[in-house]
């Protein structure tokens, strides 16, 4: 008889604090604190561990066309070493080229966004960012077009693997 897999992504014990003081860099420490409070202000949801190193916010429940399905956070980050690494829906660098625009010195991949430090972007374009990818994962909003709802796996750029969603990378609103 088969075993159900485990989920990849879901939430820990271990308080985000605890983690967020560890990251090394003083920098990346500081940005990861300033961005938890912008990320608890839009969700209005505590910082919560998923996974080893993702700081999330509040949940939301995805279904792949596949059938495979789980949670995920509304919002969520990590303070990677090279980047800080947030998670927003797929299909967001189409949909929202304008404000990627304004926002200053990133890269992007399939629902990743990778940013080096806080005060080198538009921190207005960040939250507009972070905002609508919640109110999509909410089901206020829209996904990206031709994705009419559907929660797909894409693989992520080459070169910038988004380890937030397992072994279907892309992830939950990929398209």
């Amino acid at each position: 008889m088969a075993t159900k897999k485990s989920p990849a992504m879901r939430q820990t014990d271990e308080p985000a604090e605890e983690f967020l003081a560890r990251v090394p860099d003083d920098q990346r420490r500081e940005d990861a604190h300033r961005l938890c409070v912008m990320m608890r202000d839009i969700t209005g949801e505590p910082p919560v561990m998923w996974g080893a190193s993702i700081v999330g916010f509040g949940a939301y429940h995805y279904r792949y066309a596949s059938g495979r399905e789980g949670d995920s956070p509304l919002a969520s980050f990590s303070p990677r070493r090279q980047h800080l690494v947030i998670y927003l829906v797929g299909g967001f660098q189409d949909r929202h080229q304008s404000v990627l625009a304004r926002l200053g010195p990133h890269e992007a991949g399939k629902g990743c966004l990778y940013v080096k430090r806080l005060d080198d972007v538009d921190h207005n374009a960040l939250r507009e960012l972070i905002d609508r990818s919640v109110r999509v994962h909410k089901g206020i909003d829209h996904p990206a077009p031709g994705n009419h709802g559907k929660h797909q796996a894409s693989p992520a750029k080459p070169g910038h693997h988004c380890p937030l969603w397992g072994s279907e990378t892309g992830g939950p609103g990929s398209t």
